[in-house]
């Protein structure tokens, strides 16, 4: 019995035993957690930060924006930020060039003396410091440059060299279609223009690569072999003309001081293919200067006022209603619909009673204009329903579908529909462009239809997708519908538009170089919502070049002009001159090929021949021979006097004295300059043409004095 008690007992002291030591264990355990998370815990976290590796996001480069020809429109730059690690550096190669590169890395960051550098490399060498910072945003040409410096030669392994490659989005040409290339933003959820219309293509794919964090947030690339490269994103091509971009830009800009006006858009289109040339918009900013800050042509419902005439008379015409030489009562331009007086602007219209439409047209009666309309739709629903159907027949309840975020759809009323406010004097307002609500671009695609012959294209701003050079994707021209309206109306349409500048409201825009078509326009903002005192104006013109053979089409509008005028004939009609006569003067397109110019050769008498025409004599030969034709040989002297014979030009010897002031009457300007300034006068000019008389007497001696020359 004892000896069981003893066994007992021995078993209850080995449990107590292991028991004890259980608990020590556990009193151990739990001692050393909470002296690691409170004494040691930062310690600790220093080293988790040491030790995490994460597979980072490397950023690709994004594709370009070309202009038609090829000029950048935006494009990314590469930048790249410097670092140096100074551990990866054997002890010898440190020592015998430190010094060396703390005098390089002085000369390319001031924020350090040389000694200063030397110090820090050496203290980042000491305590294990891999990732020295260097300097930000260094471009490719101060990289190669380092790439030269002492030690980081030797590169990523050997010299510690580390560059890490950024892109940073740039635009050449500044303010020039800003807002329609637009920009992309995802941290401030930005995403406009074609930057942001084709993001998904332009920004490419991420690569990716394993990068290790050390203390304080930096990140360390593992390695070269564990990276993923970035795809290059793709490249754009838009139908952008830069030097049309330029002419419209600087015409609107002009207009908008001017007038004081409070923004402005400008698009010009391309008649065939609907290809956007040139879209300009500007806005007054704080400073009383213009910017580029939204796109109005895009993205801005506007009452187009009299421009929207154009659509009206189509649809009388193309119902069948009117002809353009019937009569109608414009009443001295006053005329009330249920209790509301519409009265035109015109000084014709108030002493007018009875004129024929298509001068109330070229005028641009309002009274003549809602008076027709209200006559023909305005007796019942159907045939309210026929004038809105016969509009969205013509398109214009739909958005053109441009390659832009943010354009708004037009609004159209429906007819009779309460919630649109449909009332007694809807359809005269809406005869005339009010009541209704389009974009710029909207406005201007109808107009180009009529331009087209009928033949409807959908706007467009890009031409074709590329990837290193390569086309690899196209974008033609596309046409909405080939006919939306009869010949006969569209042949009446385009006499009314030049009717208006060549006798109506845009007659003082007349050109004598070449003929143009278009149709002023003057709108009230918040017509019937504001009282009088507040209403602002909006200036529009609209129309296509040449009259004959529309090349482009072009819509200006202009939002509260505050000097000088109001009227859309005044203050958008001499941008539309402007862009129009530019392009004349720019764009080879305007003139006969040589082709036809050669047919025409033969034709000429000896008195249409040129005579007396005095200049560099290689350049008349190379114009002889390209036209066909017939000349002498040349004489033995540069200078040379034309001179037309009966069945060819000869070539006269002219001497051209190097002391002495030389005759150059009969010069072209460029000639004359060029032999002036060669021989050390100082040259002014008068006038327009060749020269016809010069101020100092030709053998006068030389001396250095001023000549102005006479242009005629």
């Amino acid at each position: 019995m004892a000896k069981i008690i003893n066994i007992k007992n021995e078993v209850l002291i080995r449990v107590y035993i292991v028991g004890f030591m259980i608990l020590l264990f556990a009193l151990v355990v739990i001692w050393k957690a909470i002296h690691i998370q409170v004494w040691e815990g930062e310690k600790w976290q220093t080293m988790r930060d040491k030790l995490v590796i994460e597979e980072i996001p490397l950023q690709a480069e994004r594709g370009n924006i070309f202009a038609a020809d090829g000029s950048i429109l935006a494009t990314a730059l590469p930048f790249f930020d410097i670092r140096f690690d100074p551990t990866i550096v054997s002890d010898e190669i440190f020592e015998e060039n430190v010094d060396s590169l703390a005098r390089c890395l002085a000369s390319i960051n001031l924020s350090r003396t040389e000694g200063g550098w030397k110090q820090v490399m050496e203290d980042s060498r000491a305590t294990g410091n891999k990732y020295l910072k260097v300097k930000n945003t260094v471009d490719f040409t101060e990289l190669e440059r380092i790439k030269t410096f002492p030690i980081l030669s030797l590169g990523r392994y050997q010299g510690g060299l580390i560059a890490e490659e950024r892109f940073s989005r740039k635009k050449p040409f500044n303010s020039l279609a800003h807002r329609t290339i637009g920009r992309v933003d995802t941290s401030r959820n930005i995403n406009i223009g074609l930057e942001g219309y084709f993001n998904n293509d332009l920004k490419g794919e991420s690569g990716k690569r394993l990068m290790y964090r050390l203390a304080g947030g930096d990140w360390i690339p593992v390695g070269d072999l564990t990276q993923i490269e970035p795809q290059k994103g793709k490249d754009i091509v838009t139908t952008l003309d830069i030097n049309i971009q330029d002419i419209t830009h600087n015409a609107l800009y002009g207009a908008l001081e001017y007038h004081n006006a409070a923004y402005g858009t400008a698009i010009v289109m391309e008649v065939k293919t609907g290809a956007i040339k040139a879209i300009a918009n500007l806005q007054q900013n704080d400073r009383g200067g213009y910017g580029e800050l939204f796109n109005f042509g895009v993205g801005t419902l506007f009452e187009p006022g009299s421009t929207f005439k154009l659509a009206s008379i189509m649809a009388l015409l193309e119902d069948g209603h009117i002809e353009l030489d019937n009569l109608i009562e414009i009443d001295s331009g006053r005329y009330e619909f249920y209790e509301e007086t519409l009265v035109d602007s015109g000084k014709e219209s108030f002493v007018s009673d009875t004129i024929s439409i298509r001068r109330a047209f070229e005028i641009s009666s309002n009274v003549g204009m809602a008076k027709l309309v209200h006559y023909f739709y305005g007796k019942n629903k159907r045939t309210a329903e026929q004038f809105i159907n016969r509009l969205k027949s013509f398109y214009l309840h739909l958005p053109t579908g441009v390659e832009i975020k943010g354009e708004e759809k037009p609004y159209i009323k429906e007819a009779y529909n309460k919630e649109d406010l449909w009332s007694g004097t809807t359809l005269p307002w809406m005869a005339i462009g009010y009541e209704t609500m389009f974009t710029p671009l909207q406005i201007l695609t109808f107009y180009n239809m009529v331009a087209n012959d009928g033949l409807l294209m959908k706007p467009s701003l890009v031409t074709e997708m590329q990837l290193f050079g390569e086309t690899i994707e196209k974008f033609p021209p596309t046409v909405v519908n080939r006919r939306i309206v009869s010949k006969a109306t569209i042949k009446k349409a385009k006499e009314l538009l030049e009717g208006v500048v060549e006798r109506g409201t845009a007659k003082h825009l007349k050109s004598n170089q070449y003929r143009f078509a278009g149709k002023t326009g003057t709108a009230q903002a918040n017509y019937h919502k504001i009282k009088k005192t507040e209403i602002h104006h909006v200036a529009s013109f609209v129309g296509y070049f040449p009259a004959e053979n529309p090349i482009y089409s072009c819509i200006v509008v202009i939002d509260d002009p505050r000097l000088h005028s109001i009227y859309g004939g005044e203050v958008a009609g001499p941008v539309f001159r402007k862009i129009a006569d530019r392009c004349f003067e720019t764009q080879s397109a305007f003139y006969q090929s040589m082709t036809n110019v050669n047919s025409k050769i033969s034709k000429l008498r000896t008195e249409d021949l040129p005579k007396k025409d005095i200049g560099y004599q290689e350049d008349f030969q190379s114009i002889f021979t390209h036209l066909g034709l017939q000349h002498r040989q040349p004489s033995t002297s540069e200078w040379t006097l034309i001179n037309a014979e009966s069945d060819s030009l000869s070539f006269n010897k002219r001497t051209i004295p190097n002391k002495e002031v030389p005759n150059v009457v009969g010069m072209g300007l460029r000639d004359a300059l060029f032999i002036l300034e060669n021989r050390g006068l100082e040259v002014t000019i008068g006038g327009v043409g060749k020269v016809v008389r010069q101020s100092l007497i030709p053998g006068t001696k030389i001396r250095g004095q001023q000549i102005k020359l006479y242009l005629g």
